[in-house]
């Protein structure tokens, strides 16, 4: 769409069939081999479907795979950082030239593939390279061990994008398509949007940053993820009602939108930081806030290895600009949020802010202050929390 930056490599994906050649699969589907989509799987054919993984066309074959891994490229040479793979068990690979029915994980039939490739999940390969660690113990590791040790690649057709429209990750009024999104920024006037990624509940150091990429763009997009999440997060639509008693009182509405991404989190740190900001570009955003240790867990990455990982890119076939913000806190001297680029810090002046640190408060049945996070905020997860 004229004045908003193109697609990851040009063309927004559509792999959605129209209503008779969904029939037509469906009437079909009973007679072709089954595949049931893991939680992550299922997020990720979502999201080819919709142009969200553009340019993808269906799940990687092994040269994708590869290169990725090795070279965070795809063959085409456009920059892609997450291996994007429909792993089965080897007992259940089709053949090379298969059609094959896809099942999402509450068996609501989501699409099919043709298996162009059938190829070994080199988990080996894959796992040092994506979460530069190869413990068990990290949520994204542990997911990619527990997959299948066989991969099929090829061109996806899809039936539906939301497979359940009744669970409480649907959010049908706010699961806009980057199609749809494009739209209401034009329809805003919007030529420079800043998107927001989070997939916690937004505090103060968030909204910090938020308000500070506003002043230099037209609009900005808070655009939480609503996939599958690790146990222990805050669940998905307390975090929507959060956002939302936030964006009601605090944000302006005229340069200000809130829709749902359908991601999975990998928790791949700098990688998926990369990831993050390609899915932005094809929602039509211009530019990405990348915080401090974007997408990490635990400690596993360093403070700004999400910030850095960028410099290593083809800054013009990534397209999108990152936005790359100090750490932030309440500064009680000061009466304010800062940076340390903003104010000096001083030892015992500054509230630190996290959403690990928010989830320790409310397990314990404290209210974050509000130097944590607002009031209305607040109120909101302590109800949620009371309620456990």
């Amino acid at each position: 769409m004229q004045g908003l930056i193109s697609a990851h490599g040009g063309t927004l994906v559509n792999r959605v069939v129209s209503s008779t050649e969904a029939q037509t699969i469906r009437d079909e589907a009973a007679n072709l081999p089954r595949i049931d989509l893991t939680p992550k799987q299922s997020c990720d054919l979502e999201l080819i479907a919709n142009g969200g993984y553009s340019p993808l066309t269906g799940f990687m074959g092994k040269d994708d795979f590869e290169s990725v891994c090795k070279h965070m490229k795809l063959t085409s040479g456009d920059v892609w950082a997450i291996p994007v793979l429909l792993s089965v068990s080897s007992d259940n690979a089709p053949k090379v030239g298969q059609k094959c029915a896809m099942y999402a994980p509450n068996g609501v039939l989501q699409g099919v593939i043709t298996a162009e490739e059938v190829y070994a999940h080199d988990k080996k390969l894959e796992i040092p390279n994506v979460f530069r660690t190869e413990d068990p113990e990290h949520p994204g590791v542990a997911k990619v061990l527990e997959e299948g040790d066989t991969c099929v690649g090829g061109p996806v057709e899809v039936l539906t994008l939301c497979v359940d429209p009744e669970g409480p990750e649907a959010f049908l009024d706010r699961r806009l398509t980057p199609a749809q999104t494009r739209a209401l920024f034009q329809e805003k006037g919007w030529k420079t949007i800043v998107a927001f990624q989070t997939r916690n509940p937004i505090h103060r150091a968030h909204e910090y940053v938020c308000k500070s990429a506003q002043e230099i763009c037209d609009g900005l997009l808070i655009h939480p993820l609503v996939g599958e999440t690790k146990p222990g997060d805050i669940p998905a639509d307390v975090r929507m009602d959060a956002i939302d008693v936030l964006v009601k009182d605090y944000y302006h509405p005229d340069h200000t939108a809130v829709t749902v991404l359908p991601a999975a989190m990998r928790y791949a740190g700098p990688r998926e930081a990369i990831h993050h900001a390609l899915m932005r570009k094809n929602y039509g955003c211009s530019h990405f806030i990348v915080g401090r240790d974007h997408a990490g867990v635990g400690d596993y990455y360093g403070t700004y290895d999400a910030q850095h990982i960028f410099d290593e890119l083809d800054a013009d076939n990534l397209g999108i600009q990152p936005l790359k913000f100090e750490h932030s806190g309440w500064s009680k001297k000061y009466g304010g949020m800062v940076s340390g680029k903003t104010f000096p810090w001083t030892k015992g002046d500054i509230v630190f802010l996290s959403g690990t640190k928010v989830r320790e408060m409310l397990a314990a049945g404290e209210q974050p202050p509000a130097e944590f996070t607002r009031p209305e905020v607040a109120q909101v997860l302590m109800k949620w929390a009371q309620s456990q």
